[in-house]
């Protein structure tokens, strides 16, 4: 668990606005999952962007973005969002190595350099995991036509789109078991204990329902 002086009130909000995005009700827990500290480092937290009008929690225990909050929230995205696109398309970084260096630079470019990046790389795009600036709640994947690993159907052929990238060791368990956005897999089974086996070019593996809900495919041409 990491220490609260290490989470900063930008990973805060951050937190925050990307859970809304990806349709859920944000509750403490959850910020304690995410953010890997404890419940009582939550509540000081909140307590903080409260005094500071960056966030409210209402009678419901929801955590809710002000105006303020929500502006910064997004700008620290965006900054992250840049970074690994630097990282990737500049310096040539593989796609699971920079979810945690780009964590720890979005506190520390500068406006200016900021707006290089801007300009360098523009403000869309995908980042090198299939994301946008912002996560897509599981509702609007599945009516553009992707679907998680999970709820593949067995003997599909399927073409990884994205993945979650909130945890580095997923990333890097993925990257192991070769699995990465644009690879090209065939779902063998769903099975009763919830893991998946799944045929890559490089053989045969079985992900578990969490990586397997981190993995979004949509159905490859031909199929």
């Amino acid at each position: 668990m990491k220490d609260a002086i290490h989470v900063s009130k930008e990973n805060y909000l951050k937190a925050i606005l990307e859970a809304e995005a990806e349709g859920h009700q944000v509750i403490p827990a959850i910020l304690a999952h995410w953010l890997e500290v404890s419940p009582p480092a939550v509540t000081m937290a909140l307590k903080r962007l409260k005094r500071d009008r960056l966030a409210e929690v209402g009678e419901d225990g929801i955590v809710r973005l002000t105006e303020g909050g929500r502006e910064i929230a997004y700008n620290t995205a965006l900054r992250h969002h840049l970074i690994e696109r630097m990282l990737s398309e500049i310096f040539g970084m593989e796609w699971h190595e920079i979810h945690e260096e780009a964590e720890r630079l979005e506190h520390a470019v500068s406006p200016a350099f900021e707006a290089k990046l801007k300009e360098r790389l523009g403000e869309g795009g995908a980042c090198p995991h299939g994301n946008a600036v912002l996560p897509v709640s599981p509702a609007l994947r599945k009516q553009s036509g992707q679907l998680p690993l999970s709820e593949a159907l067995e003997g599909g052929k399927y073409t990884v789109i994205s993945l979650q990238e909130r945890d580095p060791k997923l990333l890097e368990f993925l990257h192991r078991m070769g699995v990465g956005p644009g690879s090209v897999l065939r779902v063998i089974s769903q099975n009763y204990d919830q893991t998946v086996s799944i045929e890559l070019p490089g053989g045969k593996s079985i992900l578990g329902r969490p990586a397997a809900e981190a993995v979004w495919l949509r159905l490859s041409s031909g199929q």
